[in-house]
């Protein structure tokens, strides 16, 4: 019996590789895409500023254009979700319900709540992964039921499984007017080492998140150490309005992950290599031309001051148009003083935590750590070189 449904989108706001809904195409006589625009579970869940708003907007405008396209359209229903569920399924006589699988507890507890809703219904209910690589709970199982905490273990319970599931063929117009109940997987090359390299870390941070208690906070987060951050309104402030209120599409998992990485609260553990704003863009960008596109007010400094335009004088602040505590900020704090003051305060609260710390580290897959060391490695070849030359 072919099936009427709802393929309701939630953050797979796109067509390709899309296998949840080729199967709903496949077993349905009719399908309503629909997004339920749920204000107050979105802003319950996660913290949205207005330019993220913007970018889920333009995400659906983009996706409603793109099943235009193939003769369908997406349905953007806003209220509470089972609110809108219960009506439409009544309305639409729906007989199944597809989503994609997600990890995060809050989308975790709404497919339940619908598993719930279905039951009570009379609709069958089809999830299937399609955000990650691969499914988690697998990765999980093998791993004994816990995430693998650590980019050793978890590369190995990757070489179980083996080679993720191929992407399935792209939807044609012809999938929304009448299914062949066919699938036709494509062979897609693979992605360049460097680019491989970061989606395991975006899997490997999807898969800890999927079974970590807090993951996106310190407190009750088990892997996390707990710090005693000093509290500041006012700085507090300010950082919340760039790393909240200017994101655009900040992941669950993979934001929380980062900032635990960067501040080595977890994951990375070489605590003492500090990164320095202004040496590391001199570094990798020594023309300063990220810096000019995205901070345009920035873009006439000279190349020597546009990491740290604060010690150019007050005749080239002037020259270039942007005057240091008018038009740009000054920094907010000292970077030397307070790296010093933090590294002292983490040697302290990594010997006070050793049994926190232990549970991610593995410095044999610290990434930082085997640049360094093949770093260095190249710099004694090339002194072996430079000797045996001179000799």
């Amino acid at each position: 019996m072919l099936h009427r449904t709802i393929h309701l989108f939630r953050k797979e706001l796109r067509l390709h590789d899309n296998p949840v809904l080729l199967a709903a195409l496949e077993s349905s006589e009719a399908l309503y895409p629909v997004y339920i625009l749920d204000r107050a579970f979105l802003t319950s869940s996660m913290h949205i500023g207005a330019l993220r708003w913007n970018f889920l907007l333009q995400s659906l405008e983009d996706l409603h254009k793109n099943l235009g396209q193939l003769g369908s359209c997406l349905l953007v229903i806003q209220g509470e979700y089972e609110i809108v569920l219960r009506d439409h399924i009544q309305k639409w006589n729906i007989t199944q319900v597809t989503l994609d699988a997600e990890m995060e507890p809050f989308y975790k507890e709404m497919e339940a709540n619908i598993q719930r809703l279905g039951a009570e219904l009379g609709f069958e209910v089809l999830s299937l992964v399609s955000h990650s690589l691969y499914n988690t709970q697998r990765i999980l199982d093998l791993n004994g039921g816990s995430p693998p905490l650590t980019y050793k273990r978890f590369l190995h319970i990757l070489s179980l499984l083996g080679d993720p599931e191929l992407p399935v063929r792209n939807l044609t117009a012809e999938d929304f007017q009448q299914s062949d109940g066919k699938t036709h997987a494509k062979h897609h090359s693979l992605p360049p080492v460097s680019l491989q390299g970061q989606l395991l870390w975006r899997e490997f941070f999807y898969t800890v998140a999927s079974a970590t208690p807090n993951f996106t906070q310190m407190a009750g987060n088990p892997i996390c150490l707990q710090i005693s951050w000093y509290k500041d309104a006012e700085r507090l402030h300010k950082w919340k309005m760039v790393f909240e209120e200017l994101l655009l599409d900040a992941d669950y998992s993979i934001n929380a992950g980062n900032w635990m990485w960067l501040s080595a609260s977890a994951f990375f553990h070489q605590y003492t290599r500090i990164f320095c704003p202004v040496r590391f863009g001199k570094r990798t960008d020594p023309e300063g031309n990220y810096i000019r596109k995205y901070l345009p007010i920035l873009k006439n400094f000279p190349s020597k001051y546009i990491y740290e335009p604060w010690i150019a004088s007050e005749e080239e602040q002037k020259l270039a148009g942007c005057i240091i505590g008018q038009d740009y900020p000054f920094p907010m704090v000292n970077h030397k003083e307070a790296s010093d003051h933090n590294l002292q305060l983490m040697k302290q609260v990594r010997e006070e935590q050793r049994r926190t710390v232990q549970l991610t580290r593995d410095d044999a897959d610290d990434p930082m750590e085997i640049k360094v060391k093949r770093d260095h490695s190249e710099e004694n070849i090339s002194k072996g070189k430079v000797a045996r030359t001179t000799e």
